[in-house]
């Protein structure tokens, strides 16, 4: 890292830019890599503490919640411009003006997990995970498959333990999937989409999406 960048990484008090920096860039079977222990330890119970309180599947958007400060700077350590360079480095991609777009989850059902590879429209995917403890538990880690078909054909399989990161650059091949997990399991998902027509179109979608599964407390996978 160069002293530029290394000293840009003082504005960031929650996230742990040196780990990512770190973390190679894996290919098979797509552009992937894992970040263990992204939030820093010293912020993760302050986050956690701030994290919204949601007690039904499905994928939020952040204005449909009530998170607490802690949670708010962490989304602004990462839609800032010192940590979109280090996704542009890692990528070798230019998201100038590609907006960003965050979504929440804090539980899954049956119906989450099914092999996707995420929509055309979507250009990075991140997940940040929020959760104490994944041992002994099989389902809901995710995976990184190698077909559309096969949950049991995978690459690597990713624990959603707490402060984890997931990162993948989407393509028409960027399978993952997990096996059903039916309870809590809290994330962070944020994405660098084409356009803001489609973060606006995408945030309507999540939107009416959250308020009928307050209605019905069901809702089908979003993707």
């Amino acid at each position: 890292m160069s002293a530029v960048a290394h000293e840009q990484t003082r504005s960031l008090q929650i996230l742990d830019l040196d780990k990512f920096e770190a973390a190679g860039l894996k290919h098979d079977p797509y552009d992937y890599f894992t970040v263990p222990g992204f939030i820093r330890a010293e912020q993760v119970a302050r986050v956690v503490a701030d994290f919204p309180q949601i007690d039904k599947a499905g994928s939020f958007p952040v204005n449909t919640l009530k998170p607490g400060p802690a949670f708010f700077e962490l989304m602004a350590e990462l839609e800032g411009p010192v940590f979109r360079a280090a996704v542009e480095r890692k990528f070798n991609l230019d998201l100038a003006d590609r907006p960003t777009m965050i979504t929440v989850r804090g539980h899954t059902d049956d119906t989450d997990g099914r092999i996707h590879t995420d929509s055309k429209t979507k250009l990075i995917t991140m997940l940040i995970y929020f959760n104490d403890d994944w041992q002994g538990q099989t389902g809901g880690r995710l995976r990184i498959l190698r077909s559309g078909t096969d949950l049991e054909d995978y690459a690597d399989e990713v624990e959603p333990a707490m402060g984890t990161l997931l990162a993948f650059r989407r393509s028409d091949n960027s399978w993952h999937g997990h096996k059903p997990y039916v309870g809590p399991r809290r994330a962070l998902q944020l994405n660098w989409v084409v356009s803001e027509q489609v973060k606006q179109h995408e945030q309507r979608r999540h939107g009416v999406s959250a308020f009928f599964k307050k209605l019905f407390n069901k809702q089908p996978y979003l993707g």
